[in-house]
């Protein structure tokens, strides 16, 4: 297994202000190299915890996600190699023999076992298309996964005539409901050559559960796979033995994510409760209906925040929500819908498992302090051990200091956010401040021991700056009153949030005002571009794979209906509130020198937006660097990209804060050394 971290070799910087010096603090490749843990699945009795553990193989310009294997009384050991691919998504048979996973082995994503016991996984399915997710069985001998239709023939025969075009939002392949059966004697057998077709038409299925019998299929139907059709997303029944289906929920708007109830009497889902328009930014709903019939319940309606994920077990119904800063588990009264706080440390709660009896619980949990750990607890006693030690990879690391600060913005609305300190941090001293803004909007910030991304957090603190990252309007985990404070106020508000928390710090007397920047990515680049062009406070920005101009985005985008919520219109119905949030209304302002970061292929947020900007400001003389990653959508997913990223907002804000040319470091990638971050 790739499992390291990387030395960096200190290479060294030609700067204007002083001579040769290595960049401060842990080194970019280090950051990059941190092992991580996720996708606690916890053994039916409770005793064992399969998990991923996500590398970097520098070699390969690629993460590795394997599995890996805790159990009481013991210690964590790796369970998969996949060579050239990752494996993922582990998931336990009822009976605990088996652990099922996906990995592409060559043969693109399929389902493999493994004895909980280990030795040599074997793959259960073989479909030319791939796996695209699977559950087992309540019975342990079939497991239901879904996959995309095979590209028609048709199409080949398109091609070799008229070579190649698409048309848009017309042609995709359908995801369908397959099963396939698992050997009854054990061990390594050959794939299900055969497995069975649950469901077919001309519909889309986008997640499904099976009933605790084992007799029914519940499914997330949607009209197509294309993103912006999560609007038609309807359930429906599926009877396994007869393959008839049956409309259980349809209305307006997005209904999905079914659950079942432990007893296999009500069915809970996910929904927007009919509304089309606004369900981006405002709360979901979560219903539950009897199976048998009747009306929906509306559970967990007094609580304010987006429901995350959902668990529902014999010892209770469970929720993972945002509070502010925190992340904390929830319990729901199924009967009243009344939410009450379950678990509330470590801070951030993220995935979480429940043994069969719902006794035992698996999670993934973050500290201000640490990595992201594997936990585990008894939910009686609630009293969670971390089984995985990956934080000891920074022990020694002069990472700073992070803490929730607030302040009040431009309309009075309390903002927070999340400040970066050295760690000898003097608050006689002013520092070069630089601030942070997520993207989403509904991202969150939240203190934390490492930032990665693309942006050298850590190294500027080393360096002696402050780094500031705002929960600025829209933000997730403060209310739905709150993320929709920027409706049909893109831009124009999230930048008072910003201003006013620069304000905060620099009438606190710790700001040298002469060297600020601002950065973000996505959401946050769009913010940061609005910056460049609406106030000339920072002496240096970066955007990245930010919005130039609103109907630009409208026109190019993949989430046309983000734009239509958030602005409440069309560019062709209401054209000036368009042009009153897009940066480039303002671009004749711009004076910021301007570093732009874009994917080559980012459907998200697509390029025109950066070159529309690059020469904009080119046109008014501002200095501005374009930067393309090739083959690129909207992230930067490859260490070697992702370094190179890094590096560019270091040289970028090198050169205007603190006056340095900076060379990007060649020579011979660092060589990896083995380690065991993932152990105990």
């Amino acid at each position: 297994m790739r499992a390291s971290l990387v030395a960096f070799a200190g290479a060294a910087l030609s700067s204007l202000a002083a001579a040769q010096q290595p960049v401060p603090g842990p080194s970019f490749d280090a950051i990059i190299s941190l092992q991580s843990v996720g996708s606690p699945a916890i053994s039916p009795d409770g005793k064992a915890i399969a998990y991923t553990v996500t590398s970097t193989a520098w070699d390969e310009n690629r993460y590795d996600t394997e599995i890996w294997l805790w159990r009481e009384g013991g210690t964590s050991v790796q369970l998969t190699r996949t060579e050239k691919g990752s494996s993922t998504s582990p998931r336990w048979s009822p009976d605990g023999r088996w652990i099922a996973f996906l990995a592409d082995r060559g043969e693109k994503s399929q389902i493999h076992l493994i004895a909980a016991e280990g030795g040599e996984a074997w793959p259960l399915t073989a479909v030319k298309e791939g796996v695209q997710s699977f559950r087992w069985a309540p019975d342990g001998r079939r497991i239901a996964f879904t996959r995309s239709a095979p590209e028609p023939e048709t199409n080949t025969q398109r091609k070799e005539r008229y070579g190649e075009f698409a048309i848009e939002d017309q042609e995709f392949q359908q995801t369908h409901l397959w099963l396939a059966r698992v050997p009854a004697a054990g061990g390594a057998a050959a794939p299900d050559s055969q497995p069975q077709r649950l469901t077919e038409g001309n519909f889309h299925v986008a997640g499904f559960a099976w009933s605790p019998d084992g007799a029914t299929i519940a499914i997330e139907r949607r009209s197509d796979p294309l993103i912006n059709s999560s609007i038609t997303a309807d359930i429906w029944l599926l009877d396994v033995s007869t393959k008839q289906m049956t409309p259980f929920v349809q209305q307006p708007g997005p209904d999905g994510s079914p659950i079942w109830s432990p007893d296999g009497r009500f069915l809970l889902y996910s929904s927007s409760g009919g509304d089309t328009a606004s369900y981006y930014y405002k709360n979901g709903q979560l219903r539950k209906q009897a199976v048998a019939g009747g009306a929906p319940q509306r559970l967990a309606a007094a609580f304010d925040e987006q429901p995350g994920q959902v668990a529902w077990t014999p010892s209770g119904l469970y929720l993972v929500a945002w509070q502010k800063t925190q992340r904390h588990l929830f319990r729901i009264d199924p009967s009243t819908g009344a939410v009450t706080p379950f678990a509330t440390t470590p801070e951030l709660i993220g995935a979480v498992d429940f043994s069969t009896d719902g006794r035992t619980l698996a999670f993934t949990g973050q500290t201000a302090t640490t990595l992201s750990e594997i936990y585990r607890t008894d939910v009686a006693s609630l009293r969670p051990l971390a089984v995985t030690n990956v934080s000891a990879q920074i022990a020694g690391w002069s990472v700073g200091r992070s803490e929730v600060i607030a302040w009040k913005s431009r309309d009075g609305t309390t903002i927070e956010g999340v400040l970066h300190r050295p760690n000898d941090f003097d608050p006689t001293r002013r520092y070069p401040l630089l601030v942070l803004i997520h993207g989403g909007p509904t991202g969150i910030d939240f203190p934390q021991a490492v930032y990665g991304s693309v942006y050298p957090v850590h190294q500027w603190l080393a360096k002696g700056a402050l780094v500031l990252r705002p929960n600025y309007r829209g933000s997730a985990g403060y209310g739905e009153a709150f993320r929709s404070l920027n409706v049909r106020n893109l831009g124009v508000g999230d930048a008072w949030d910003v201003l006013s928390g620069v304000d905060f710090l620099v009438k606190q007397e710790i700001v040298d005002t002469t060297r600020m920047g601002a950065m973000g990515w996505s959401q946050g680049g769009y913010i940061s571009a609005f910056l460049t062009t609406t106030t000339s406070r920072f002496k240096a920005i970066s955007v990245g794979a930010g919005i130039s101009d609103w109907m630009t985005y409208y026109v190019n985008t993949d989430i046309h209906p983000f734009t239509r919520q958030y602005l409440k219109a069309t560019p062709w119905d209401d054209p000036q509130i368009y042009a009153r949030t897009s940066p480039m209304t303002y671009i004749k302002q711009a004076k910021t020198p301007t570093l732009i970061q874009h994917g080559e292929f980012d459907r998200r947020v697509p390029i025109p937006n950066a070159y529309q900007l690059f020469q904009g400001l080119q046109d008014r003389g501002v200095p501005v660097r374009l930067i393309v990653y090739k083959g690129f959508g909207h992230g930067i997913d490859k260490p070697k990209e992702r370094l190179a990223a890094v590096w560019h907002n270091w040289q970028w804000f090198g050169k205007y804060l603190w006056g340095e040319e900076i060379e990007l470091p060649l020579g011979a990638a660092p060589a990896a050394k083995a380690g065991s971050g993932a152990l105990p």
